[in-house]
């Protein structure tokens, strides 16, 4: 906020420095002064035109995007966008691969990209179009899916509903369960 207000009152003090005589002087106790009215003893300070800078009009800014990204998005709009695999909730048993699908219809356009995430880091090796591909390696716990199709300018034109999927992997403290536990349940050691 100081930083704000002195930067305000900086500009204002060469704004008017810029359009009346500034005078300079130094009192009996050494303090320097500055006035725009003269004063016995005062030096006339000769000040430099304050810079500016002139933006130019948008229109007058030549485009450096290539034409195809400038214009709207050729072929048909997307009726769905959807992951196929895994289904919302299920449950992956001592995996550490999960095999995953994306269905498109229709088919992505020319110039548009497919991105999943898993957790909202992006998945590699999806397929362009769609279809079935492998998430590997797959920690234990849940997991959260998500299909976006992006326009050749990156912005989302069509995207899926967020799947929730669960990994359960044997852990060092039960390495011989198999299957998950309701809470309160004990199982035998065998």
């Amino acid at each position: 906020m100081r930083a704000l207000l002195f930067t305000l009152m900086s500009a204002g003090f060469l704004a008017t420095a810029a359009a009346t005589t500034v005078y300079k002087w130094v009192d009996d106790n050494g303090v320097v002064h500055y006035s725009d009215q003269p004063h016995e003893n005062a030096q006339k300070v000769e000040l430099k035109a304050p810079q500016t800078y002139s933006a130019p009009k948008i229109n007058d800014v030549p485009s450096t995007a290539p034409a195809s990204t400038r214009s709207a998005p050729q072929g048909p709009a997307y009726k769905s966008c959807q992951i196929s695999a895994p289904t919302n909730d299920q449950m992956f048993m001592n995996t550490a691969t999960v095999t995953a699908g994306v269905s498109l219809q229709p088919q992505p356009r020319p110039g548009d990209q497919l991105v999943v995430t898993l957790d909202g880091q992006r998945v590699p090796g999806v397929p362009a179009e769609g279809g079935q591909f492998t998430i590997s390696p797959v920690d234990r716990g849940t997991h959260s899916l998500q299909a976006t199709v992006l326009d050749s300018r990156g912005l989302p034109v069509c995207q899926s509903q967020n799947v929730t999927f669960h990994v359960h992997q044997p852990s060092v403290l039960s390495p011989n369960s198999s299957a998950p536990t309701a809470p309160g349940v004990v199982r035998p050691r065998g």
